[in-house]
C-alpha cells in the first residue's frame, strides 16, 4: 500500500516576499533589521502559519526604507502597505 504523503510547500506573501527579493534575501534583510532569518521569513507566512500575513512591522519597514534611500535600493513606503496576498510562483 502507498501512503498519501503530503508535501508542504511554503505560501510566501506579498508584499513581504517582493519586497524581501528586492533587498537581496532573507540573510540581507536579517542583517539590515538586526532580526533573525527565522522572524525575517515569518513575515512572508500566512497568519494561520504563525506569520505576520505578508505585513512587514513598522520598526523593520522603517530601518529598510531608511537603507534603501542610503543605498539607492528602488523601493517606496507604499509598497510596505499593500493588501497581503500570496505570491505568485515562479
Amino acid at each position: 500500500m502507498i501512503a498519501n504523503i503530503a508535501i508542504i510547500v511554503p505560501m510566501h506573501m506579498e508584499p513581504a516576499k517582493t519586497i524581501i527579493d528586492r533587498f537581496g534575501g532573507v540573510e540581507v534583510v536579517a542583517a539590515i533589521t538586526g532580526r533573525h532569518v527565522s522572524r525575517v521569513y515569518r513575515w512572508m507566512y500566512p497568519r494561520d502559519r504563525g506569520g505576520t500575513g505578508g505585513l512587514i512591522p513598522q520598526g523593520e519597514a522603517r530601518k529598510l526604507l531608511a537603507h534603501a534611500k542610503a543605498s539607492n535600493i528602488p523601493v517606496s513606503a507604499d509598497e510596505f502597505f499593500l493588501s497581503p496576498e500570496p505570491a505568485e510562483e515562479s
